[in-house]
């Protein structure tokens, strides 16, 4: 997804648990997995981050800037324990436990409920419908066309090796052409 595309997903008018899942998808780079599986004592909202399993069930934390930030307290509603996550529906009696909200009896959003959702919501975009994992490439690949270093693309995504990354930090052609001009030294000594 271009940085317009993303920003005019985000923008929806679109339930706030989903405007809340693709946010923090975006920002933090998470795989759908990590983030659908946070519970709410798993978030550390002052510090804009939540501590999430990773890959392979190593433990790692995860953060989110403003846009995420700003919504976050809407879909908690006061809820203090349980999924962050939910379901527009109960719970039914097969349900594990831990995948239950003990103040509304609703059960965690799996990754087959939220897929769909995200495919509905961007059918109507030029390049649609998106997928949950193209939040996460498209981060990976705006932060490396903004500069960040390899290993800030790894702690980004949690990535173990270089080899994972390059698969996701796809920079196009438009950003390799603002890079050089950016670090032309000619054009930067005659403008300064």
């Amino acid at each position: 997804m271009t940085t317009p595309e993303v920003a005019e997903l985000l923008g929806m008018d679109a339930p706030v648990p989903e405007k809340v899942l693709w946010s923090m998808l975006y920002e933090s780079a998470a795989r759908a997995e990590e983030v659908l599986t946070l519970d709410i004592e798993d978030l550390d909202t002052v510090n804009r981050c939540a501590t999430v399993t990773r890959k392979g069930g190593a433990r790692d934390v995860v953060y989110w800037q403003t846009g995420t930030a700003r919504l976050l307290p809407r879909l908690i509603a006061g809820r203090r324990a349980g999924p962050l996550f939910l379901t527009d529906r109960k719970t039914k009696p097969s349900v594990a436990q831990k995948d239950v909200d003990p103040s509304t009896s609703r059960a965690r959003l799996s990754y087959r409920r939220a897929a769909p959702l995200l495919e509905e919501h961007t059918t109507g975009m030029r390049r649609g419908p998106f997928t949950l994992h193209q939040l996460r490439h498209s981060r990976l690949t705006h932060a490396a066309e903004n500069g960040a270093s390899t290993p800030m693309l790894m702690a980004l995504g949690g990535h173990t090796s270089v080899r994972s990354l390059t698969k996701y930090a796809k920079v196009s052609a438009e950003a390799l052409g603002r890079w050089h001009a950016e670090t032309d030294p000619v054009a930067r000594r005659n403008n300064h």
